[in-house]
């Protein structure tokens, strides 16, 4: 029978285990510190999505108006295009983006080579220590109707194409960039989860007849299954959630059809429009749906096999 927590002997446990670890208690404040100032201080502020909030008379001075800039933005013209143009790049990057990095893992561990698997290895893993803004600028250079991509089009006589300004193009730029530049960051957790696998399980495989391709489909990709399945919970709790700066910084008017998502609407209304209220309403509802996401993700991924996340 579990005691109470005003129980003296379980707050004599937790002095004792304070006084003989303290020094470990102290170290994780700041981060407590951080995380109860920057993440759940500001959900007080969470009230003004129900208030019609005015900066001169204070959250608590601004009237209540309920569901009303819920109901406007499910009402609003966008709210159908930002949520396709937000699902439909977050399911592209969970079927292509999500693999590529478990196979950059899976191949590289099949190098036997280890000076030419550090040298991929370094090669993969420097895109993703170029900035946002440089990674932009790159594509809008090599993209543009006299760039590099462009010129080499026209040696085999293709007509130039203005990607950045087709809305059709802009979700594979996206995608495919955010590939080349996190590909090799990314397999790093599961080169590491592949380390951690009992190399008899290797040997026994071997032993039994199994060639590299069966050692891997039944002994590293088993190995690195609770690994993937965890990954993969919180890929699906950011389905609502796509990087607002490289959007931003990529897409124009005449991509909007594509390429506006949640996050740079509530830019354009919360930051240009000073809709406070407003987009509080429309971060609160993308913060819920994200919640049930990852909670339902979690479920399933539970029921299926036994790699959960709580």
């Amino acid at each position: 029978m579990s005691r109470s927590f005003s129980n003296p002997t379980a707050l004599q446990m937790m002095r004792a285990d304070w006084r003989r670890h303290w020094t470990i208690y102290l170290m994780a404040l700041p981060v407590i510190a951080y995380y109860v100032i920057f993440h759940y201080g500001p959900m007080y502020g969470l009230q003004i999505a129900f208030k019609d909030f005015q900066p001169a008379k204070g959250i608590w001075g601004s009237p209540w108006v309920g569901f009303k800039h819920f109901e406007s933005f499910f009402n609003g013209i966008y709210f159908w295009r930002l949520i396709k143009n937000t699902i439909l790049i977050n399911v592209y990057e969970l079927l292509f983006s999500f693999p590529a990095a478990i196979l950059l893992a899976l191949l590289l561990n099949e190098i036997r080579s280890s000076l030419f698997k550090r040298f991929v290895q370094t090669v993969s893993y420097l895109p993703h220590f170029i900035s946002i803004v440089v990674l932009a600028g790159m594509m809008i250079d090599f993209l543009g109707r006299t760039g590099l991509i462009n010129q080499i089009l026209g040696s085999f006589g293709i007509e130039p194409i203005d990607f950045l300004k087709e809305a059709g193009w802009f979700r594979f730029l996206f995608v495919s960039s955010g590939i080349w530049q996190g590909i090799g960051w990314g397999s790093i957790i599961y080169l590491a989860a592949i380390t951690a696998i009992d190399p008899t399980l290797y040997e026994a495989a071997r032993i039994d007849g199994a060639g590299r391709w069966k050692q891997t489909l039944h002994v590293t990709l088993p190995g690195i299954m609770p690994t993937i399945a965890i990954l993969f919970i919180l890929q699906m709790g950011n389905m609502l959630s796509v990087g607002s700066e490289k959007v931003l910084l990529l897409y124009n008017p005449l991509t909007y059809s594509t390429a506006d998502v949640i996050s740079t609407y509530v830019y354009r209304k919360g930051v240009l429009e000073a809709s406070y209220s407003f987009t509080a309403a429309v971060g609160l509802f993308n913060s819920v749906v994200s919640f049930i996401l990852i909670v339902a993700a979690n479920n399933v991924i539970k029921r299926l096999s036994e790699n959960k996340l709580w």
